[in-house]
């Protein structure tokens, strides 16, 4: 018996020190499942079907006005901050390009902090200008388990310990020397997690996996730009001996849980003006693509853009929802992208139900031309990286957009050198003063704009939708804002002091909404001032 104990230790102990065990860790896979109806912020876009909404009614348009920040946490990092924070059992976890972060969601109290040292080469891009960037930024983390797992700017997926921090094991996934970069916030379902590489611009080839759960270790990968002898790579038709790629992955999936599909984003297809030598519809780019979420075999798809020429990538969470047509029940998916168009899609028939144009859109077929043409959206237009919130008590969608068209150009002459943007062209964008944001409320079944919201900036941050009819979200301005569901008006407004481009959540703790605003640093094409990253939670007196 000795003997038999002694063995059973010898085998268990390992697998105990790399995945420790909590009597109290979370959450549970049937926790995921039901976090529609969680009041706390379990997964980057709140649930599965990625619809950002919680049913809180403490803060209602009544009080509103009467909200203040608790608490601030400053992490102390001036690179892009677009984190979509994660907030189970009271602790909030916030990442930067190389910090997780563990903060007391009602007190801002810190709980623990790691800091990443990569192990291997870090991704450099080489700017037109001669200058060298590390254009990597984390756009949030997972947790399942007691873990919080996240990528680095080396290419490394890892695991920390929920409660202390700690690394529990790390697994090189992907190559950023050749500008894999792995800044979508993972998905994490049953045993896997689920992330890819988000990057269009370098003649990198896209491609989304799954990991096991316990070490990282590769289960099934889906390439978005097929291989020879794969489906879909009769679609591209080369021209000349030049790279080509694309079909970055850059955020989070939806998932639906009954029937275990992923609903994928994918981006647009390398070099972005220069078709020639990449003609036909150059899949699975600038599509849908839903995938088996255990097995990444590809169930169906639908294109949006074929042989895009405009840098028009899917960019944003396609949300799942249901609603009443006809006095028939459909179940959709909400697809968007930087051509600034909204559609749903019959996730049962794939049949699309209306496609409804939410910034300008001009001269949207004109391919890009040596001497340049005039086209909305630009490459900085359309849907950014935050998807539309759905509220279903309102059976709306409510979608951040920015306006800003440019002369799209094509290149005399195509040049590839490795490490630079592949671009095949340029595109010189209207005066930043004509840009403008637009949060549009669209009616879920039928896509009829109910009413639209103008900030005198991009609105680049994420949305979210309440049971009280609110809805919060963030300006390029540094204002958290918000608006009444059912007209669009204003009820409070705070300046954050940096921009918000990305996480802004509500949930409570011990029965008390709060609501997280995510401000810091944007990238410099958006001429906002120096920021440093930044938490500010509101509630309630």
């Amino acid at each position: 018996m000795r003997f038999f104990i002694g063995l059973v230790a010898l085998f268990i102990a390992p697998l105990l020190a790399r995945h420790p065990a909590h009597a109290d860790s979370g959450p549970t896979q049937m926790e995921l499942t039901a976090a529609s109806e969680s009041v706390e912020w379990l997964l980057p876009n709140h649930d599965y079907a990625g619809q950002r909404f919680v049913d809180l009614k403490q803060v209602s348009r009544d009080n509103a006005a009467q909200l203040r920040p608790v608490c601030i946490y400053q992490a102390g990092d001036v690179r892009n901050f677009q984190p979509n924070p994660i907030v189970y059992k009271g602790v909030m976890y916030i990442t930067t390009a190389t910090s997780t972060i563990a903060i007391d969601a009602a007190t801002c109290a810190v709980r623990w902090r790691h800091d990443w040292r990569p192990k291997a080469k870090e991704s450099a891009v080489a700017t037109r200008t001669g200058g060298v960037a590390n254009p990597f930024k984390s756009r949030g983390a997972a947790l399942k388990d007691g873990m919080v797992i996240r990528s680095t700017s080396d290419s490394h997926l890892i695991a920390l310990d929920a409660k202390t921090g700690k690394e529990i094991w790390e697994r090189l996934v992907a190559n950023a020397e050749k500008n894999e970069l792995m800044s979508m916030a993972p998905l994490i379902y049953d045993d896997l997690v689920i992330t890819g590489i988000g990057i269009s611009e370098l003649g990198v080839k896209g491609w989304i996996g799954g990991f096991r759960l316990t070490n990282g270790e590769p289960v099934w990968r889906f390439n978005t730009i097929p291989v020879e002898g794969e489906p879909g790579a009769e679609t591209w038709v080369g021209t000349e001996d030049k790279p080509r790629g694309g079909g970055g992955i850059w955020v989070t999936p939806s998932l639906d849980t009954a029937t275990g599909l992923l609903y994928v984003a994918v981006g647009n297809p390398a070099p972005d003006y220069f078709g020639s030598v990449r003609m036909g519809n150059n899949l699975y780019t600038a599509a849908m693509i839903v995938l088996d979420a255990r097995t990444g075999k590809l169930q169906w798809f639908r294109q949006v853009v074929p042989h895009d020429l405009h840098d028009w990538d899917l960019t944003v969470t396609n949300p799942l929802y249901s609603v009443v047509i006809d006095g028939t029940s459909r179940s959709l998916v909400s697809v968007a992208g930087k051509d600034g168009i909204l559609r749903a899609v019959d996730r049962e028939s794939h049949e699309q139900i209306y496609a409804v144009p939410l910034t300008a859109v001009s001269n949207a077929d004109a391919e890009p031309t040596i001497e340049g043409v005039h086209t909305c959206p630009g490459p900085l237009g359309g849907f950014q990286w935050s998807s539309p919130s759905y509220n279903p008590a309102t059976n709306m969608l409510v979608a951040p957009t920015v306006d800003w068209c440019g002369v799209f150009k094509k290149a005399d002459e195509l040049r590839y050198i490795p490490g630079q943007l592949y671009m095949g062209g340029s595109v010189t964008l209207d005066p930043i003063e004509e840009s403008r944001g637009w949060l549009t409320a669209v009616n879920a079944s039928t896509g009829a704009v109910v009413w639209k919201y103008q900030s005198k900036r991009p609105v680049l941050a994420s949305v979210t939708t309440t049971s009280a009819n609110l809805i919060f979200t963030g300006e390029l301005t540094g204002d958290f804002v918000v608006l009444d569901a059912g007209q669009g008006d204003v009820l409070y407004r705070f300046n954050t002091g940096g921009p918000v481009t990305a996480g802004v959540l509500a949930y409570a703790v011990n029965g008390k909404q709060y609501v997280a605003v995510a401000s810091g640093a944007a990238a410099g094409f958006w001429r906002t001032p120096p920021a440093s990253s930044t938490v500010i939670i509101f509630a309630l007196p």
